[in-house]
């Protein structure tokens, strides 16, 4: 099928200006001014822009969480992304526990398929990793599935282990995939969550509360373990280390008055 859009603004990365394009089967054939082509649609564009579509890479719909559903399902919610210029969306298929990359795959395109009103991919949810998945892995990459999810949050649900973490990067490091990882310390994230809900402090804004991003200042680092070859450095004033007995200046001289 063919399809021409004349006399709108095209919009590209690099220019703006007025003219015609030819889609054929779904694809940009040929962008052009004044094209004089038959075609089963022509739209006027006149006094419109005309630009390619946005591509969301991160999107959550249909999907099962906490005891309640996202609100939206590939229907409604690729509906109004394509009202809002986006016309393609890159989902998450989660790998529940004990199941196979493949059936969580499978189970996410029926969600998608007959449903969705514009293109759709998906990123891999892994939660259990073994042997076998790891051979998945491979497969995916060779069929278009191309990037994972890993998380280091919501310990029983999503949460892998760091030697989990460690093996899906060393398999993407050797078959070309990308992996997506969730950074925050889901353990600790969870005690910050249980004090809030004690002390009543349930309001929307505590969600981000509970997952304070700070960095422990050097001062404040933990002693070096017994039995280990590490030491931990003190600065001085003048902030270069020094160890005990030695030191590359002579002490400064004191300038605080004697006491009476």
């Amino acid at each position: 099928m063919r399809t021409l859009i004349k006399n709108g603004t095209i919009v590209t990365a690099v220019d703006q200006y007025r003219g015609d394009v030819l889609i054929e089967d779904e694809k940009i054939t040929l962008i052009g001014t004044k094209l004089d082509i038959q075609a089963d649609k022509v739209l006027d564009a006149s006094g419109k822009y005309v630009l390619p579509g946005g591509i969301d890479v991160h999107t959550h719909l249909d999907m099962p969480f906490g005891g309640s559903t996202s609100a939206d399902d590939f229907e409604t919610g690729t509906r109004a992304a394509a009202f809002g210029g986006t016309t393609s969306i890159v989902d998450f298929a989660i790998q529940y526990r004990g199941q196979t990359l493949h059936h969580a795959w499978e189970a996410w395109m029926k969600k998608a398929e007959s449903r969705a009103v514009t293109d759709y991919g998906f990123h891999m949810i892994i939660t259990d990793l073994n042997d076998q998945v790891e051979r998945e892995m491979d497969a995916l990459v060779a069929q278009g599935v191309t990037s994972f999810k890993l998380f280091m949050a919501y310990p029983g649900v999503f949460m892998l282990d760091d030697a989990s973490i460690f093996k899906a990067l060393l398999r993407t490091g050797k078959n070309g995939g990308t992996i997506c990882m969730h950074a925050e310390n889901g353990g600790v994230i969870d005690v910050l969550v249980q004090r809030a809900l004690a002390e009543g402090k349930t309001a929307p804004r505590y969600h981000a509360l509970t997952r304070p991003a700070r960095r422990v200042p050097p001062r404040r680092a933990a002693p070096c373990p017994r039995g280990t070859r590490a030491r931990r450095h003190r600065r001085s004033r003048r902030g270069s280390p020094r160890s005990r007995g030695r030191s590359s200046r002579s002490p400064r001289p004191s300038r605080r008055r004697p006491r009476p």
